[in-house]
C-alpha cells in the first residue's frame, strides 16, 4: 500500500479509502469491546437493546433469571436479522421470515411444519440440533454495556483496568439521564469526516485554548494531565481558580454529589477504540463514535446528571445566570456572526469541532496536503492513537 501522504502514523488513505474502513471493521471494531448502552436500558426480563460492533449485529437480552445475555443477532435457518433495536418483554424471539422460534437463553424452540419441512430435524430435541443462536460476550463497566463478538472474550476489566483508576471519581449508578430536549433521548450528530478525524479532535489537547478559547475557558488548559494505559487514553484539567472559588453559584447544573470538592474538574478519557467520556463538575456523558463510512461519522452523545427535582436545576441555573464569574465564563462565539449559520460564532463547542472536522476531512483530498511540525505535548496523544489503531489491526491479521 502506497504511503505518499502521511498523516504522521497513519497514510491518508486510512481517513478516506474504502478499503481501509472494511479492514477496520474486520480487525478493530470486530475484536474489540463495543460500547452498547446503560444497565436501565434493558431493566426487565425480555428487554433488549442491539448494536453494530464492526461487522457483527449483536443483541443484548436479559433473560427470566435476570442474567444479561449476547448473541449475534441472525436466525440460524437462513441468517435473517431477528430483533429490531431495542425491544421491550419478548417472551420468546422470533425470526419475521420463517418463524423460527428461540427462548431467551438463545435455545432453538420450534420450527413450523417441522415434519414436513425439516425430515432431518423430525423427532429430535431442538435445543440439541446445534442450531441454538451464536453466543457473543456481554459485560459492565461503569454503567455501561459492552458486547464482544467472540463468545468467551477477554473480561472487560482485563481490557479497561489499567486504564479505570485514571477515570473520573463519578458513580454512574447514580445518576439520571438527561437530555435538553424531550423529544429527543440523546444528541446524534452525522459528521462529514472520518471516525479517527473526530477521535483525534477529541483528544487533541492543543486545540482547547485555541478553537475553544471563548466555549471552555473555564478549565485550566495549562495545567492539564494526560497520558496512556494500554491503548486507552486519559485526561485530565482542573477548573480555573475564580471558577473553582465560585462553582457552587456559577455551575449551570447541581454538582455532582459523589465528586470530592479538590477532584473536580474535567475528566475527558477516550476508551480505545471509539468510546469517549466527558466527565466535569455537572454531567457525566459518553461519547460514542460509530464509523459509516470512509467520510463519515455518526456521534451518539448520552449525559447523566446529579438525580435532583426540576425546581433544584430551575433554582442553580438562575443562580448560575447572575453569576459574575459565569457571566465571565459562559460561553461565546470564537468569531462574531449569526449563532444560528455560522459554528465559529455558536458559543457550542461541540458545533466548533464538527466544523474543525470536516474542514479537515476536506484538506485531505488535495495535493498540497501534508501534515507540519506536531506539538510536542499538546499533539502528542494524535500520534499515539494512529500507533494504537495500527498496532491492533496487525496483531488481528491486518495487512498494513
Amino acid at each position: 500500500m502506497e504511503n505518499k501522504k502521511m498523516m504522521h502514523t497513519l497514510p491518508v488513505e486510512a481517513y478516506t479509502s474504502q478499503k481501509w474502513f472494511d479492514m477496520e471493521m474486520k480487525y478493530l471494531f470486530s475484536t474489540t469491546w463495543q460500547f452498547a448502552g446503560f444497565v436501565e436500558d434493558v431493566p426487565n426480563p425480555g428487554d433488549y437493546i442491539s448494536v453494530q460492533a464492526g461487522l457483527n449485529n449483536i443483541f443484548i437480552l436479559k433473560g427470566r433469571d435476570n442474567r444479561l445475555r449476547a448473541f449475534h443477532n441472525i436466525c440460524r435457518h437462513r441468517g435473517t436479522q431477528l430483533l429490531r433495536a431495542v425491544g421491550k418483554a419478548q417472551k420468546a424471539i422470533t425470526c419475521p421470515y420463517h418463524d423460527w422460534t428461540y427462548d431467551l437463553e438463545g435455545k432453538l424452540m420450534s420450527v413450523p411444519k417441522k415434519d414436513e419441512e425439516f425430515p432431518e430435524l423430525k423427532g429430535k430435541e431442538l435445543h440439541k440440533c446445534n442450531l441454538n443462536l451464536h453466543e457473543a460476550s456481554v459485560d459492565i463497566f461503569k454503567g455501561m454495556l459492552f458486547v464482544h463478538p467472540e463468545k468467551n472474550a477477554p473480561s472487560i476489566m482485563e481490557f479497561f483496568g489499567e486504564v479505570e483508576p485514571y477515570l473520573g471519581p463519578h458513580i454512574v449508578e447514580d445518576l439520571v439521564e438527561y437530555s435538553e430536549k424531550e423529544e429527543e433521548a440523546f444528541y446524534t450528530k452525522e459528521i462529514k469526516a472520518n471516525w479517527k478525524i473526530v477521535v483525534e479532535n477529541y483528544i487533541d489537547h492543543y486545540h482547547l485554548s485555541h478553537l475553544h478559547e471563548g466555549t471552555l475557558d473555564m478549565y485550566d488548559h495549562s495545567k492539564a494531565e494526560f497520558g496512556w494505559k494500554g491503548p486507552h487514553y486519559w485526561f485530565y484539567e482542573p477548573l480555573m481558580p475564580d471558577y473553582l472559588a465560585d462553582v457552587d453559584n456559577a455551575v449551570p447544573y447541581p454538582l455532582i454529589k459523589s465528586v470530592p470538592r479538590e477532584q473536580i474538574g474535567a475528566y475527558v478519557p477516550w476508551l480505545f477504540p471509539n468510546i469517549g467520556l466527558g466527565e466535569n463538575e455537572s454531567a457525566w456523558s459518553t461519547f460514542h463514535t460509530i464509523p459509516l463510512a470512509p467520510d463519515r461519522t455518526l456521534v451518539v452523545i448520552r449525559s447523566k446528571m446529579e438525580n435532583a427535582s426540576s425546581w433544584e436545576y430551575t433554582k442553580q441555573m438562575t443562580k448560575s445566570s447572575l453569576s459574575s464569574v459565569w457571566q465571565k465564563y459562559g460561553n461565546k462565539g470564537k468569531y462574531e456572526g449569526d449563532a444560528k449559520t455560522d459554528p465559529m460564532a455558536s458559543g457550542d463547542f461541540m458545533e466548533e469541532d464538527i466544523y474543525a472536522c470536516e474542514q479537515q476531512q476536506k484538506s485531505l483530498y488535495s495535493p498540497m496536503f501534508s501534515v507540519g511540525a506536531q506539538a510536542k505535548r499538546g499533539e502528542y496523544a494524535i500520534w499515539r492513537f494512529q500507533e494504537e489503531v495500527k498496532k491492533w489491526m496487525q496483531n488481528h491479521g491486518a495487512k498494513i
